[in-house]
Formats: C-alpha cells, sequence, structure tokens
C-alpha cells in the first residue's frame, strides 16, 4: 500500500508554549482516518500544517508525488461571500483554463446538490449545510487522492447529515476527517488519530472502538503507576531506614546501600508510566428549580426572523416548568433559532407577561454573540453573574485556563474555548430557564457526554435547538417539532424523526424521465437503507443499557419495522429501472 504522506517528528509552538510535540504517523492509500481531540489540543492546527498552509515549528511533512491534497475549510471564506456558487468553484482554476472547464464545475454543482436555478446565487446567501457542500465541491473540482475536512459536518441539520454522510462512504479516495459526531466517523473511517498531551494516539480503527481500546489501556497504565507508585515509596523509606542505621551506628556499608536505594527511586521515578493530563474540564450547569407552575407561558405566537421578514412557522399557547428539558427540532431555516432568539429579545425587554416574575434567563447564542472579542476573559464572565473576581479567577483555572490567560482578549480563543467560556458563564449565573442554541457546535465527544449527563441533572428549564440525536436522545423528556411553517409538540421521538424522515414531496403532475426516475429510485433505496440502520443503531444503544432503563414498547416496534418486508419497495425500484435499461438495451442494440 502506497504512502501518501508522511509526518516526522513535527512540533508546532504558539505564544503560550508547545501545542504540538514529535508528531509522526504515515497516511496510506485507503486510509480513512478520523482526528479526534479536545478542544484547543490543536486537531485543526494539525490539518493545517498537513495542507501546508502553516509551517510546522520543528520536524517535516513530506507529500508523494502522487499525491493531490485538497483541504475541506471549517466555514465559508469571507473571499467567498459575494461570489455567486458558479464563480467560487471557477475561482479554484486557473483564468486560462475557466472558460473551457466551465462545463465541469457546473456538473460538479449538479452532482453535490445544486440545482443550476441556485449556480448564480451569492454564496453569502446560503444555509450552514450548503457552505459545506459549496466548500467539498471546491476540494472535489481538484481530483484529490487525499481530502482533508475540518469538522464538516457543524452547523448541519440531520437530512443534510445523512447526506454527507452517505457521500463520504461514497467518496473514493483516502481523507483525514476532524469531527466530534461518533456516529458519523463510525460509519465513513477506518483508523483513528486520538490528539492529546500535545502528541498523537494511531489506532487502525474507528472512533468508538479506538476510544474504548485507548480507554482500557488508560485503566491499565493508571494500576501500573499505581503500583510503581507503590515501589518507589517502599524503596524510600527502606533507604531513609538504611540511612538512618548507617548514621546511628556508624556503617558505611548501610549508609552505601542507602545511597543505592535512593538512586533506583530517582530512576523509578523518571521511568514512571505516563499518565495522560485529560482536558482539564468537565462540563457542569448549576441552576435553580423556581416552585411554580410553569416558568414560560407562550401565547399563540407567530414567528418571523424580524418584524418585515416572512413568517416562518406558528405555535399554539405552550407551558414550560422546571424539569423541562425541551428539544426543538426542524429542518435548518425552519425557525428554530428564531424562537429562541424571539424569546431572548422578549426578555430583555421586560415583557414579563411570557416569563414567571422570579425567573433567571440564561442564552447560549450559537454565533456566541454574548462574548466581545475585545474584552478579557475574567471581562466576559462578569456579564452573566455578580461573582467577585476571585470567584471567576476560580472558575476559569477549574476549566482549564491558567492564570497566565485571564487577562488575554476572547478574540484570540479558538470556537471550541469560547463555548468553554461561555458555559463557565452560565454555570456561575445559576439560571432557572436555559435558552440552548446548538451547543454542541464547538463540544469535543467528552463534552457532548458531559453536556448529556449536566442536563438530566439540571434543576430548572432547557430549551434546546440541536441536530445531534444522541443528546436529544439521552438528555430530553419534551419534544417540539417545526414542520410545514408550524410547531407542534410530538409525545414521542420516534415521532419526530418519522415526520422529519418521511417526508416525500407531492406528486408529479406528470411523468419524470426515464433517467429522474431511475435516479429516484437511487435515492429511494438510499433513504431506506438509511433508515434501517438509523433503527438498528436505536435497538443496540438501548439493548446495551440496564434493564430498568430499557424501553420494551419502543424495541418491539423498532424490532417490527426492521423485519418489516421491503417488497414493495423493491418492487417499485425494479418497475423505475426496468424502462431505463430497456432504453439502454435499445440504444446498445
Amino acid at each position: 500500500m502506497s504512502t501518501l504522506l508522511s509526518v516526522h517528528a513535527v512540533g508546532y509552538d504558539n505564544a503560550f508554549g508547545t501545542l504540538l510535540h514529535d508528531i509522526s504517523f504515515a497516511i496510506k492509500k485507503g486510509d480513512r482516518i478520523g482526528l479526534i481531540g479536545h478542544n484547543g489540543s490543536g486537531k485543526s492546527t494539525l490539518l493545517k500544517i498537513l495542507s501546508g498552509e502553516l509551517a510546522a515549528s520543528r520536524g517535516r511533512v513530506t507529500a508523494s508525488h502522487a499525491c493531490l491534497l485538497a483541504r475541506v475549510e471549517q466555514s465559508l471564506p469571507d473571499s467567498l461571500y459575494s461570489c455567486s456558487l458558479l464563480d467560487a468553484l471557477l475561482a479554484r482554476l486557473p483564468p486560462a483554463q475557466r472558460e473551457a472547464e466551465r462545463w465541469r464545475c457546473e456538473a460538479l454543482l449538479a452532482t453535490i446538490g445544486f440545482s443550476p436555478a441556485l449556480w448564480s446565487q451569492t454564496a453569502g446567501a446560503l444555509s450552514g449545510g450548503q457552505h459545506t457542500r459549496l466548500l467539498l465541491a471546491r476540494a472535489l473540482l481538484r481530483q484529490p487522492d487525499l481530502l482533508l475536512l475540518d469538522e464538516p459536518s457543524n452547523h448541519l441539520d440531520l437530512p443534510t447529515l445523512l447526506w454527507l454522510e452517505r457521500f463520504l462512504k461514497s467518496w473514493g479516495g483516502s481523507m483525514v476527517l476532524v469531527s466530534h459526531d461518533s456516529r458519523l466517523l463510525d460509519s465513513v473511517t477506518n483508523c483513528t488519530l486520538i490528539l492529546r498531551d500535545k502528541t498523537l494516539q494511531f489506532f487502525r480503527l474507528p472512533c468508538t472502538a479506538a476510544r474504548q481500546t485507548l480507554k482500557a489501556r488508560d485503566e491499565a497504565d493508571a494500576l501500573r503507576h499505581q503500583a510503581e507508585q507503590k515501589e518507589i515509596e517502599r524503596i524510600e523509606k527502606s533507604a531513609r531506614r538504611m540511612a538512618l542505621w548507617g548514621r546511628d551506628y556508624d556503617n558505611e556499608g548501610l549508609a552505601r546501600k542507602a545511597q543505592q536505594m535512593e538512586k533506583r527511586a530517582d530512576w523509578l521515578k523518571e521511568t514512571q508510566t505516563r499518565l495522560t493530563e485529560g482536558s482539564g474540564w468537565r462540563l457542569r450547569l448549576q441552576g435553580e428549580a423556581l416552585e411554580a407552575d410553569r416558568l414560560l407561558d407562550l401565547p399563540r405566537l407567530v414567528v418571523r426572523p424580524s418584524a418585515d421578514a416572512p413568517v416562518l412557522f406558528t405555535l399554539d399557547p405552550l407551558q414550560v416548568k422546571s424539569g423541562d428539558r425541551i428539544a426543538i427540532v426542524g429542518r435548518n431555516g425552519a425557525g428554530k433559532s428564531s424562537l429562541l432568539h424571539h424569546l431572548w429579545r422578549a426578555w430583555q425587554a421586560q415583557e414579563q407577561a411570557l416569563f414567571h416574575p422570579r425567573l433567571r434567563l440564561g442564552y447560549y447564542d450559537q454565533s456566541q454573540r454574548q462574548l466581545d472579542d475585545e474584552e478579557t476573559l475574567s471581562e466576559a464572565l462578569a456579564r452573566f453573574s455578580a461573582a467577585d473576581d476571585e470567584q471567576r479567577k476560580r472558575a476559569l483555572i477549574s476549566a482549564g485556563f491558567p492564570y497566565a490567560r485571564h487577562l488575554q482578549k476572547v478574540g484570540a480563543l479558538s470556537g471550541g474555548e469560547r463555548s468553554r467560556l461561555l458555559f463557565i458563564g452560565l454555570t456561575l449565573g445559576r439560571y432557572s430557564l436555559l435558552l440552548l442554541d446548538e451547543p454542541t457546535n464547538h463540544l469535543d465527544m467528552e463534552g457532548k457526554e458531559e453536556l448529556e449527563a449536566t442536563l438530566r441533572e439540571f434543576q430548572g428549564a432547557v430549551l434546546l435547538v440541536t441536530h445531534d440525536r444522541r443528546l436529544i436522545e439521552q438528555s430530553c423528556n419534551r419534544f417540539w417539532l417545526i414542520d410545514q411553517q408550524r410547531l407542534s409538540e410530538c409525545h414521542a421521538l420516534e415521532e419526530v424523526y418519522e415526520r422529519l424522515g418521511g417526508e416525500q414531496g407531492g406528486a408529479c403532475a406528470r411523468p419524470a424521465p426515464v433517467a429522474e426516475r431511475h435516479a429516484a429510485a437511487q435515492e429511494d433505496e438510499e433513504s431506506l437503507l438509511a433508515a434501517l440502520l438509523t433503527l438498528e443503531e436505536k435497538l443496540r444503544e438501548d439493548t446495551a443499557r440496564k434493564p430498568k432503563h430499557q424501553k420494551p414498547a419502543l424495541q418491539a416496534r423498532w424490532r417490527a419495522q426492521i423485519e418489516r418486508p421491503v417488497e414493495s419497495a423493491l418492487r417499485f425500484t425494479a418497475a423505475v429501472r426496468r424502462p431505463f435499461f430497456r432504453l439502454f438495451q435499445a440504444r446498445s442494440g
């Protein structure tokens, strides 16, 4: 298997010390690598070093002559916001080739899911999911052998995330994928790089299996470290006793033996098993429960992004009480974030009719606009609570921000570090109602797992906008679905998934061309497969829980759906494909 890229003893230093140390690995043809690690550990930095956009402080990165590399950025570059979709692709080509290669750009836009009507649209007007598709198209235009993707699943709704998963499965080249979505990584990768303690751990396993292997290794290291520590303490104790006897009895032999034992203890300390430093942060949300029948009383509402904008959706009267953890679900653009922003504006305008008089409201904005780039970390926390300087200092240190960084400007933080700072502020505020708008966008896997646990224990109420299936399933007890410009409450998460995944669109007024029907059949097969895989994953996760936490009724329903005969779907597919093949045979004949 040929090597596409080799990394030898790479290190990188930033203003706060060493970020990466002595990193070595090789990427071979066929490797589909997931790169994971704590926020701030240097994943995006390493990706930039691999692509050549950033020079390493030490070591070297060598690409083979046969390797063409392309990187998919984490967000759309500012220079593309005013470009049309087609111009954004043409800009990747040399000026002399643009006219001749225009057809290839158009074909690629169609393949990636953009209809011809969108080709002239300004890139800045696209949704986050469409940005991801455009950035993928720009990378694929170069026909790379190795694709570097930096958190492409951020800001995607569930349908687009499933599309990305199918696309990456079908991608024929090698790739390095930075993501915090374990389901996506398990589905599309066969190797895992875990970045922690400034270096890499390499596993030829997908994400979940690699993390389990590393956890088992950490547990073995902890036991070994404990045994080594006991041996060191035993030798040091014996050395002190020997030295005391040598001094009391003026015995040079005992004194010499004591020195030898001290040297052995020092050698054991130097070679002792090293334990991981971990992330240095535990996500905890502290809140308060108000003894009231409702915290939030929503009347019949019409929600718009702004006063003169079209209606996004309407809702009937709803109430929220302490202990409610409500997932607000829907497609991108349905108005989920607009609802939270509407409530936040109403709170700031002191519209007391909506809220309990003693309610304290906290808001996590996915754009993180509550944080001022020009403020220091300590000053930023002062916005959330009346905590004094000492309390803010302790909170920052416990969250992994050393004292030397407390006067650092917020604008210098990474996305993950800004997210961490926001969660510190929400904890200090001890709110009774939290509005969380896509809080997992910048959380690592451990952070997501901790968010699941802390939301289950949160004493107040939570309105949560997220597309993270695991977070919804593990943390929420109520579900609001925005669909077809209406918000309604669903009593089971299965109903949400069925309504989001079941919409096929209206029937065509005339029969579609044969080729179009063939493409529709393929898409129908893919949708069916994705639904079956989702059901099997739910069944596997639920049966893995302790018996008292399992849901037998749902398990029976999932099994029935999995085992339901699919002959009708297959007959439909065959009926659509048959004329296609007849047409092909006629043309061939």
